[in-house]
C-alpha cells in the first residue's frame, strides 16, 4: 500500500481538519442555520434548501448583506477545548492524549467532514403575492474523508510505524478524502401553484452557474497489506485513484489569497422543491396587519416541504502528474516514499510513480456537488411558538464516485419562538453516525447568530464537532 498517501487518508479521519488542510479556516454545513432557514422569517435564507420557500411570503424585498455557516466534525478523535480558541498552525504540533484523544475501541468505520457556506450580497423580490425571484451568490468549501475501519485507522494513527502491528494483515475496502471550493451564482423562481384558501401548494426551481476554484480527491480501493518491520512492508492488492487541479497544486498562503470570483472551471447545477401549507383559520403572524405587504403570507398552521438540492458538478483538468496507481509492491520502505521537506505535491506524486505502477486515467475529472434530499415539517402552535422537523439525506455518499463531496445525513427538531423582530431557536440534531447535538440561535432585527452544537459542547470536555452561523440582512 502507498503508506504515505494512505496514512494521510487515515489522519483525515483521525483529525478532521486535515480534510481541508489547504483551506485552514479557524472554524469550518448545509445552509440550515440551526432551524432558522425553515422559519417563515428566513426570507432569502430559506431558498438554498428549498427554492419554493421564496413564493407567498410577507417580504416584498429581502436583501442579504452577508452570512456565514460553517461546520467541522469527525467520528474518531476528540480535541481539547483549548484548541478551539488556540488552533495550531500545523497538525504536526498536536500531541496524542494531550491535545486529542482517539476512539480506538470502536468497531465501526471512521469519518471526518468540514464545510463552509458564505452567502455574499444577494436579494429576493416578490412580483406579487404569488410569484418571486431570488439571486443568491454563494462561496462554498467542503471536505469529506473516511470509510476506514477502526483497526486500520489505529494502525496509522497509533505511533505509526508501531511494532505492535508487525506481521498483522490489514484489509481496506475503501478509504477516501476529497475537497472542493467553488463559487455559485443562483437564480431562483418560485410561485404558488394552487391556493383554495385552506390548502396551498407552491413550487420553485434554482438554476446554478458554478465556477470552481480548487478541487481534489484521493481514494484507496480494495487494499490489503502487512507491515513486516518499520522499514519493510508488503502490499498484496490495492488501487489509488487521484485527481486534483491547479487550484490545489498552487495553493498559497494566506488562504484567502486563493479566492477568485471567476476562473476557467465552469459547470451547471440545479435545485428543485415544493412546499405544501395547510391554512386553517389563524390569527395571523405576530406583528403583521393590513398595512404590511402580503400580511397573510406564511400564515399557515402546518407546512411540509420537499426538495432535492445540488444537482450538477464542475469539470476540472488534472495537473500533469496525476495518474491512478496500482499499489501492489513487495518489501517497500515507507520512509522512502514520504513527502520530503520543501517538496511540492506535483514533484512528490511524480516520484511516487517510481515505486508503484501507473494506471492510465482521464485527463479531466468532474467534481460532483453534494446532492441531497431535504424534507421539512413546520407546525404553528399559536403564531409565536413553532416546532420544526428537518431531514437532510445525502444522495451521493457511496464509494463508486470518488470525485465528489457529500452531505452528512442528519435529522433536526427545532422548537422556536418567532416574533416579528426577535426569535429564539433550539436545534436538537442527530446525524447518521449516531452523534447527538443541541444548539441555540437568536434573531434580533436584521442579525442572526447561533450554533447547532453550542449547548451540547458546553457539557463536553473534549470536542469532535463544532459549528456556527451568522447572518446580516436589510
Amino acid at each position: 500500500m502507498l503508506f504515505r498517501v494512505i496514512r494521510a487518508l487515515g489522519l483525515a479521519t483521525v483529525i478532521a481538519i486535515s480534510l481541508i488542510e489547504p483551506y485552514k479556516a479557524k472554524a469550518q454545513m448545509n445552509m440550515n442555520m440551526g432551524g432558522y432557514a425553515n422559519s417563515h422569517y428566513a426570507g432569502i435564507y430559506g431558498v438554498p434548501s428549498n427554492p419554493a420557500m421564496a413564493a407567498g411570503t410577507h417580504f416584498k424585498w429581502d436583501i442579504n448583506v452577508a452570512g456565514v455557516n460553517a461546520a467541522l466534525g469527525n467520528t474518531y478523535a476528540r480535541f481539547s477545548k483549548s484548541l478551539i480558541f488556540h488552533p495550531p498552525d500545523s497538525l504536526q504540533g498536536l500531541k496524542r492524549n494531550r491535545d486529542y484523544f482517539l476512539d480506538t475501541l470502536s468497531t465501526g468505520k471512521q469519518f471526518g467532514w468540514g464545510n463552509m457556506d458564505v452567502m455574499m450580497p444577494s436579494f429576493m423580490y416578490s412580483f406579487d403575492e404569488t410569484k418571486s425571484i431570488a439571486f443568491v451568490w454563494r462561496v462554498r468549501a467542503q471536505g469529506n474523508g473516511g470509510g476506514m475501519n477502526t483497526d486500520v485507522a489505529n494502525f496509522f494513527a497509533n505511533n505509526f510505524p508501531n511494532s505492535q502491528y508487525n506481521n498483522q494483515r490489514f484489509d481496506m475496502e475503501v478509504a477516501s478524502g476529497s475537497f472542493h471550493m467553488w463559487n455559485e451564482y443562483d437564480l431562483s423562481y418560485a410561485q404558488i401553484i394552487k391556493d383554495d384558501g385552506m390548502h396551498l401548494l407552491k413550487g420553485g426551481v434554482t438554476l446554478k452557474i458554478l465556477n470552481g476554484i480548487a478541487a481534489g480527491y484521493a481514494q484507496v480501493e480494495d487494499a490489503s497489506f502487512t507491515m513486516n518491520s518499520a522499514t519493510s512492508a508488503d502490499i498484496y492488492s490495492g488501487t489509488l485513484k487521484v485527481g486534483y487541479n491547479d487550484g490545489i497544486n498552487n495553493w498559497k498562503k494566506p488562504n484567502t489569497s486563493n479566492y477568485k470570483p471567476f476562473t476557467g472551471n465552469w459547470g451547471l447545477g440545479m435545485d428543485i422543491g415544493v412546499v405544501y401549507e395547510w391554512r386553517a383559520e389563524m390569527d395571523g403572524l405576530q406583528g403583521y396587519d393590513e398595512m404590511d405587504w402580503n400580511p397573510e403570507g406564511d400564515d399557515y398552521k402546518m407546512r411540509l416541504g420537499v426538495s432535492i438540492t445540488d444537482f450538477g458538478g464542475i469539470s476540472y483538468k488534472k495537473v500533469a502528474s496525476n495518474t491512478d496507481l496500482s499499489l501492489i509492491a513487495s518489501n517497500i520502505n515507507p520512509y522512502e516514499i514520504k513527502m520530503r521537506k520543501g517538496e511540492g505535491w506535483q514533484s512528490y506524486y511524480r516520484r511516487l510513480q517510481q515505486y508503484f505502477t501507473p494506471i492510465a486515467s482521464d485527463e479531466k475529472f468532474r467534481m460532483n456537488l453534494p446532492t441531497a434530499l431535504n424534507v421539512m415539517f413546520d407546525y404553528n402552535i399559536d403564531a409565536r411558538f413553532f416546532v420544526n422537523g428537518a431531514a437532510v439525506m445525502s444522495l451521493n455518499s457511496g464509494r463508486y464516485d470518488p470525485s465528489k463531496t457529500y452531505m452528512v445525513s442528519h435529522f433536526t427538531i427545532t422548537p422556536r419562538y418567532d416574533g416579528r423582530h426577535f426569535g429564539v431557536y433550539i436545534p436538537i440534531d442527530v446525524n447518521n453516525h449516531s452523534q447527538f447535538d443541541m444548539g441555540a440561535g437568536f434573531r434580533l432585527g436584521p442579525l442572526v447568530i447561533g450554533s447547532n452544537t453550542v449547548l451540547s459542547n458546553l457539557f463536553q470536555k473534549n470536542k469532535n464537532r463544532l459549528d456556527g452561523f451568522v447572518a446580516l440582512r436589510l
